[in-house]
């Protein structure tokens, strides 16, 4: 198989949840979900009482994860998620909060099913990295 057969890589994530707009969109859902929805309020209660700065990070966060600017790294360093959140306890009801928000926020806000078979996995196992208590 020479040069000219290798495949052209496919659009990044980044370009198939429609870049900034589409992760804004994702985000904003995201959060507004967490102050909404009773099964999330484990999760909820861990974050400030303002969700602008988590929403903000998490956007800057996701752009880099998924395949665009590095916003998050460019400003903060290396994510090291686990550790930026050991001050809060996450178990079992946080977790299944914060994805039911994001699988919620993910379906009414991501057009391409594709992706979300893709990405949808990997997000629920970042959450379940998060835990720090045990069930």
């Amino acid at each position: 198989m020479g040069p000219s057969d290798t495949p052209a890589p496919g659009p990044l994530p980044y370009d198939r949840i429609g870049g900034a707009a589409g992760i804004r969109r994702l985000t904003s859902r995201f959060y507004a979900l967490m102050d909404s929805r009773p099964d999330a309020a484990a999760c909820r209660a861990i974050h400030p009482p303002s969700l602008e700065n988590s929403e903000q990070k998490l956007f800057e966060y996701l752009s880099g994860w998924l395949g665009g600017p590095p916003l998050f790294t460019d400003k903060h360093g290396p994510p090291m998620l686990r550790r930026r959140h050991l001050h809060a306890r996450i178990g079992s009801e946080e977790i299944r909060g914060w994805l039911a928000c994001f699988r919620q926020a993910w379906s009414e806000t991501v057009a391409d099913a594709a992706l979300g078979e893709e990405i949808l996995p990997q997000i629920q196992g970042l959450g379940e990295h998060m835990r720090n208590t045990p069930s």
